[in-house]
């Protein structure tokens, strides 16, 4: 079950940096031009918050399992000095957590203003700095923190 769910976890997030850039771009493109932010532009701004949830969840179900932080815990002041165990202990959850929280706050925002101008602009700032922040802390196959395959078979 827990390779499962890894499994699940690993192809989710194409998904989740595929909405994010859509939305990106998407707000980019309306805020430069000043269009008129449609149902789409409201469609795809509730969709890629729900999506950076669902992947929240789960990667939140994967943490309270996984052995990292159990031995990181259990064993802190050893364990902190070790590489992966404090990238997936401490750091990968942190910045996850502060990038969704972001992109929440940026479609809480987003929703709230009144001008369509505003409402791209926003998006395109906090869902960008979220975007940033979850790159940086993926364990891509060529990160010097730690690494993971990109796919994991299902």
């Amino acid at each position: 079950m827990y390779t499962y769910i890894l499994s699940l976890h690993s192809w989710f997030r194409w998904i989740v940096l595929i909405c994010l850039v859509w939305s990106i771009l998407r707000a980019f493109t309306g805020w430069k031009k000043q269009k008129e932010f449609s149902q789409k532009d409201n469609f795809l701004r509730h969709s890629t918050a729900t999506v950076c949830h669902i992947q929240l969840i789960i990667g939140l179900y994967l943490y309270s399992i996984s052995p990292f932080p159990k031995y990181l815990f259990s064993n802190f002041p050893d364990a902190v000095h070790e590489r992966e165990v404090r990238f997936f202990g401490i750091e990968h959850i942190t910045m996850m957590l502060l990038a969704i929280i972001l992109i929440t706050i940026g479609s809480a925002k987003a929703k709230r203003k009144k001008i369509d101008e505003e409402k791209f602009k926003t998006l395109f700032i906090w869902f960008g700095i979220g975007l940033l922040i979850i790159l940086s802390s993926i364990p891509w196959e060529f990160s010097p923190l730690t690494s993971r395959p990109s796919f994991r078979g299902l």
